[in-house]
Parts: structure tokens; C-alpha cells; sequence
């Protein structure tokens, strides 16, 4: 079956169409994203704003079409922290479901932490043995860890990358006194429910997910996008303290130079090199290995796990 997966983030909107059958990998076949910035779209109240309200209608309205010209049999819409902590979530979400009919849901922390726990899961398989999963969004982080599809433990933090991003530096480079405090912010929260995954042990392995960290490793020399996503990826942990430093010095434009690093994120690279470094250093990792799949993974997955044994063949 061909299926839309409109994911809501914090940062963008996308549309990834995919050719899922059961008992195969989802098999990307087109991606039509655009920039939302909704964690930027939240106002003194926590509301997304007017404008956010309309490009995420927008962005939704020209999505369906691009499904419906893909030939998608069904659309599955779900929405990350910038909707799900915006105090308006509802009203946003049913005037897009009255203006273009689609139907988003919002996820939980720990449903977009166990979602990606299971793409990771099953990309990686059983020989990864004790997994642990890591994923810096835009407005929050999630962390999963256990021996099975689904974690044992898995929860999340507001300490998305654009989220840090806006609240402690503004429109302007960051001081040595705001890196100091985010550090020390960062740390705090996640050192704060360590446990959860530090009492089970050492993993066998350790991943990570999504755009920041596959920005952060390609910046400390990780393959290039165009060498597929079966190229093997990693972060270390050793190369992101010696690339740190670097990056605070930048300036936007320097940042947009690197590569696996868009403009319209360079603002973030900084927050999120932080809230990595963070990861391996409280967790022990000295190193992460980067996987293509994530959350939109999980979610396609359990949506096919969900079909019927015989529907899934006579699609198949």
C-alpha cells in the first residue's frame, strides 16, 4: 500500500509517501517538506500564533494534494512537542481538520519516544542486543532504551534544539555566560531521570536519530546523504568536544558553510551539539551510531503491524 505520513514537527512540516508492505522496509517513494518554525510560532501566552495557524494550514492543504496526486491510500498526520505544548493545540488541530479534512493526532513524549525506539529496533535488529535511542527534535529530546520492539523505559524533555535555541539566545551569538547556563540547564534535566536507562545497564548498542544529530555528524565527518542511508554513520563523542568550541565562535553565514547544515538551521547547530554532547557524556557513550530511521519509521511500522494478517498479503 502506498501511505502519506505528515509529520508536524517543530521545525518542518513533511509529507514522506511511502510503499509499505508488511514484512518489508517502507520504501520511501517522494518527500515534499516545507519550514514551519512552529516552536517559533508560540507566543507569550504558549499559543501558536495566527501566522503559524495558517501555514500549518497551508502547508497541510497543499500536502493532501500532493498525496492524492501520489496515488497514497490513506494519510497518517501526527504532530511532535510544538502542538502538543501549545496551550491552543486543539482549536489549532480542528481548524485544520475543518479546512482540509485531514485529521492530525498529537503524540505523546513517550509515544514519539517508543515510535522511534521501534524503527531504530527494527532497523538495527535483534544483534543489537540492549538499545538505547536518542533523538534531538525541535522542542524536545526523547530517550529509549530496552531488549525488545517496545523500550523498556522511554520518556522525553523539552530540550529540543529550537526550543533552546529561542530561549536562551534570542536573535543574537550566545555569550560565554548563556553557554554556560544552557550547559548547566541541560545537564540538570537529563541527569535528572538518568536512571531510567543507566539501572538496566550498559547497552549493547547506542543510536541516534533525525536531523540534528545526522547534521552533527556530518559535520565531524560522517558520509555524505549521497552515499545512501546503508552507509555506516557515527557521532563521537571526543570529535563533537574538539568541534564544539568551533561552532560557538561561528557566525550564521560560517555555519551555513558546513556541510549537512541547512541556513535555516543554523541557529540551532549550537543548542543541539549541547544536548548531544550532554547524551554520551551522562550515558558513557563514547560514540553514537546515526540510523536513517526514526519517528515517521515507527509510525508507518505500527501502523502495518496494526493491518490485519490477510490484508496485509492481499496488499503485499
Amino acid at each position: 500500500m502506498r501511505v502519506g505520513v505528515l509529520d508536524i514537527g517543530s521545525n518542518t512540516g513533511h509529507l514522506l509517501v511511502v510503499d509499505a508492505h508488511g514484512g518489508a522496509a517502507p520504501l520511501p517513494a517522494y518527500s515534499f517538506k516545507q519550514s514551519l518554525r512552529l516552536a517559533e510560532h508560540l507566543d507569550a501566552s504558549g499559543a501558536v500564533s495566527a501566522s503559524g495557524v495558517e501555514a500549518l494550514t497551508s502547508f497541510t492543504a497543499e500536502a493532501l494534494v500532493v498525496a492524492e496526486d501520489k496515488g497514497c491510500e490513506d494519510m497518517l498526520g501526527f504532530a511532535t512537542s510544538a502542538v502538543r505544548d501549545a496551550v491552543n493545540s486543539e482549536e489549532v488541530l480542528q481548524h485544520v481538520r475543518d479546512t482540509t479534512g485531514v485529521d492530525i493526532t498529537v503524540l505523546t513524549g513517550e509515544d514519539e519516544a517508543r515510535l522511534t525506539f521501534l524503527a531504530v529496533r527494527r532497523w538495527f535488529g535483534w544483534s543489537a542486543g540492549r538499545l538505547a535511542v536518542f533523538d534531538i527534535g525541535g522542542g524536545s529530546l526523547e530517550i529509549a532504551g530496552g531488549v525488545a520492539e517496545a523500550p523498556d523505559v522511554a520518556w522525553s524533555m523539552p530540550l529540543g534544539a529550537a526550543r533552546l535555541a529561542r530561549t536562551y539566545f534570542g536573535d543574537g551569538r550566545p555569550g560565554e555566560e548563556e553557554i554556560r547556563a544552557l550547559r548547566r540547564t541541560i545537564r540538570a534535566e537529563i541527569a535528572r531521570d538518568a536512571g531510567h536507562l543507566l539501572r538496566s545497564g550498559a547497552p549493547d548498542r547506542a543510536a541516534a536519530t533525525s536531523k540534528t544529530f545526522r547534521s552533527l555528524a556530518r559535520i565531524c565527518g560522517s558520509a555524505p546523504s549521497q552515499d545512501g542511508p546503508l552507509a555506516t554513520r557515527s557521532l563521537a563523542l571526543a570529535d563533537l568536544c574538539e568541534w564544539i568550541p568551533k561552532l560557538v565562535e561561528m557566525s550564521g553565514p560560517e555555519l551555513a558553510e558546513l556541510p549537512g547544515v541547512s541556513a535555516s538551521r543554523t541557529h540551532q547547530i549550537v543548542p543541539g551539539a549541547l544536548v548531544a554532547e550532554a547524551c554520551m557524556d551522562i550515558f558513557d557513550l563514547a560514540a553514537l551510531e546515526i540510523c536513517p530511521w526514526a519517528l515517521r519509521e515507527g509510525v508507518i511500522l505500527e501502523r502495518l503491524d496494526q493491518l490485519p494478517t490477510l490484508d496485509r498479503l492481499d496488499r503485499s
